[in-house]
């Protein structure tokens, strides 16, 4: 199962063509984010560019995470089989999900992702594979910022493959091939 999580001002279909490419043949379910800000979803409210409302940010992971409980009841899947898409803010509430509540989110491929909240210590999420895609002139996500979470990850115990793309917030042709790639071997 792949849940799929759209960027800022995205829904629910947008990322479906990426969630194909790089998973085909998964079941998918994709989301639309329930705060809008001017007009477009999102996961959780930001007090400004790259400034989370980490209250908010908490409260959309809790509500998150437990509807992804009851919908692997509902549609019967193994929690441990769900594993995360999500490209800049829905690649920031998959990183909340898993840093807030282990065990919800089995592994994840993160597109132009930055630390979502500070935490006093981190979970122990051994064994998690994460794949993270950043851009190296992203003017949304600074460099250490996507650095800082993959290391987070790492101290966390999570097994984070991190590629560099050599431009900004959008996505490469490349780097939707290597996530692929990434897919194969770890499912």
């Amino acid at each position: 199962m792949l849940l799929v999580l759209h960027g800022t001002g995205g829904d629910e279909n947008d990322l479906i063509p990426l969630a194909r490419a790089v998973a085909p043949g998964a079941a998918l379910l994709s989301l639309r984010g329930r705060v809008s800000e001017n007009g477009m979803p999102r996961f959780f409210r930001r007090l400004a560019e790259g400034v989370f409302d980490e209250p908010d940010l908490r409260r959309q992971a809790a509500d998150m995470a437990a509807f992804l409980r009851q919908a692997a009841q509902v549609y019967a899947f193994s929690p441990d089989s769900l594993y995360a898409l999500g490209y800049s803010n829905g690649a920031n509430i998959a990183s909340a999900v898993m840093l807030l509540h282990p065990g919800v989110i089995h592994g994840a491929l993160l597109f132009r992702s930055m630390v979502p909240l500070e935490l006093d210590s981190l979970p122990d999420l051994s064994g998690t594979p994460v794949w993270m895609s950043s851009g190296r002139r992203d003017p949304i996500v600074p460099l250490q910022n996507a650095e800082r979470l993959a290391q987070m990850f790492r101290q966390a115990g999570v097994q984070v493959r991190h590629l560099w793309q050599p431009g900004g917030h959008e996505l490469a042709p490349g780097e939707i091939q290597a996530a692929a790639d990434w897919w194969k071997e770890n499912r």
